[in-house]
């Protein structure tokens, strides 16, 4: 059994400023917050407050409620994962036992603003992110505070927090970069006043200035804890930020800095065994950013495990099953690894082998992805107190992003050669994947396209490329609903929209 390390006691006493809640965003110092003054008066005497303040930060990543909510798919960012999973098309829903994503993946929700679900809990989770990150920012001194050695690390981190969580509000919603079009408010100080919402150019400066600031601040910065983030996090969000932009230029921008998170971080890529082997350990070689998850989590049922893993007593063994999506899976060539991530005959056989039938597993789960994240316990149902770790990010998606950089902006020698070296983890034989050297132009943009649906199946990050790539979703024959129904990119119903009580409390929100 793995035991919580802690780097202080304020630590726990501070979490509260991210995972407490208050009947609005906007209110500057709720009674169970510790206040802007408080952080920063004590951060003089004691840095370690601020420090701890910004654990509290990382730690409502996941933590269940983050989005205001009781529900059970609220348990941060890895509920959001499986939301855009979702939206992507990749992920489907093929039985509804429990109702949690039922309307979700009818996208009902996403066209109806008085829905908590998803469309208030990400806007609270991610503008919660915001608020923290803005009170210790002023705390240090504001945005354009002179940064001491003392204090550049606590600085970095929170302006890279603070651009995480607007970069997923632009994907969430904002239907593609347009500048002048205006969604997001932009709180970048804890005044307290609710604003207009601002020009998306301007959104994206604010995430391309922070997150520059931050990987400059967090240089040669060593963590200790793999929540953290560090400068390789902060540069691969802003290649994710200029991807999302889609011009020339930013692609450019996002290839290089692609290629410099590649060569510093210094990461191996996941390998072929490590493909089927649960990535459920902060301790992966190719983990860029993860969460060390322990008993003192206290996560159980509402968690990505509890919602994903049959090993795990959850929502995927009991009743709302999630799969691969039928097309995307026999797009999968039957020499690849990743094929056998999901479930086949000859496992259901030897599950019901053991003639326990409240442990079998049904045709119907063929696609479930049990053999690529689950608990290392095997038991179906088995994991009551989750111990399993959250990935947020591996070293796998700089090489698949600097190849569809690569070959948006013509440099088809390079993309093929990064995607080469994904796809040579993935084969036994490079005849397998020799048909590569044949692509050029939009054909290997649309096969890096293919190869990341397939290589990040799960993991949140299918939505993004769906984005980028201006794609459609053709929904399989196992989806519960909308099977066969082409959906373009810009659908309304692939865009979140702005809470019903964000409008009723904010007035210059129409």
């Amino acid at each position: 059994m793995k035991t919580k390390y802690i780097k202080s006691l304020l630590a726990i006493a501070i979490v509260t400023l991210t995972t407490s809640c208050s009947s609005e965003f906007l209110e500057e110092t709720p009674t169970q917050y510790i206040s802007i003054s408080d952080v920063g008066e004590t951060g003089q005497i004691y840095p370690g407050v601020l420090a701890g303040t910004l654990s509290g930060l990382f730690n409502s990543m996941y933590t269940t409620g983050t989005g205001g909510t009781t529900d059970h798919a609220d348990f941060g960012q890895k509920g959001y994962d499986i939301y855009t999973d979702f939206l992507s098309g990749d992920l489907a829903l093929t039985r509804n036992t429990y109702n949690r994503y039922s309307n979700f993946a009818q996208l009902l929700i996403t066209v109806d603003n008085t829905y908590t679900r998803a469309n208030y809990s990400a806007w609270r989770y991610y503008y919660r992110v915001i608020g923290s990150a803005n009170k210790i920012i002023d705390a240090l001194g504001g945005n354009d505070a002179v940064i001491t050695d003392s204090n550049k690390v606590t600085m970095g981190q929170a302006k890279t927090m603070r651009a995480y969580a607007y970069f997923y509000l632009t994907q969430l919603y904002i239907t593609e970069y347009s500048a002048s079009s205006k969604v997001l408010p932009l709180y970048i100080d804890t005044k307290g006043d609710a604003l207009e919402q601002s020009e998306t150019k301007v959104v994206y400066d604010q995430m391309i200035d922070d997150l520059k600031q931050g990987a400059l601040l967090l240089k040669d910065y060593n963590r200790t804890e793999l929540f953290e983030v560090n400068d390789d996090v902060a540069n691969t969000l802003l290649a994710y930020v200029y991807g999302s932009m889609n011009t020339p230029e930013t692609n450019l921008l996002a290839r290089n800095l692609a290629e410099k998170v590649i060569a510093h971080a210094g990461l191996p890529l996941t390998s072929k065994t490590e493909t089927t082997g649960g990535f459920n350990s902060v301790n992966s070689p190719s983990w860029l950013w993860g969460a060390d998850i322990t008993t003192d989590t206290s996560l159980d049922l509402i968690s990505w495990w509890g919602q994903m893993d049959i090993y795990t007593y959850s929502y995927q063994w009991a009743g709302d099953k999630k799969a691969i999506d039928k097309g995307l899976f026999d797009q999968i060539k039957n020499t690849d690894q990743r094929k056998l991530q999901f479930a086949t005959q000859a496992d259901i056989d030897a599950s019901q082998a053991d003639g326990n039938n409240d442990n079998d597993l049904e045709n119907e789960d063929l696609l479930i992805p049990f053999n690529k994240f689950y608990n290392n316990g095997r038991a179906i149902a088995g994991q009551r107190v989750i111990e399993d770790d959250y990935i947020y990010m591996r070293i796998d998606e700089l090489y698949m992003l600097s190849a569809e950089m690569n070959a948006k902006i013509g440099f088809d020698a390079d993309a093929k050669n990064r995607l080469k070296e994904i796809l040579a983890n993935r084969f036994d034989s490079a005849s397998d994947y020799s048909y590569v050297d044949a692509l050029s132009g939009q054909a290997l943009v649309d096969e890096i396209y293919l190869q990341t649906r397939i290589e990040f199946f799960g993991e949140g990050k299918s939505y993004f490329a769906l984005k980028r790539n201006k794609a459609n979703v053709t929904r399989g024959s196992n989806h519960l609903y909308l099977v066969g129904e082409t959906i373009p990119y810009n659908d309304d119903r692939l865009t979140l929209e702005i809470p019903l009580s964000e409008i009723q409390n904010n007035p210059f929100i129409n």
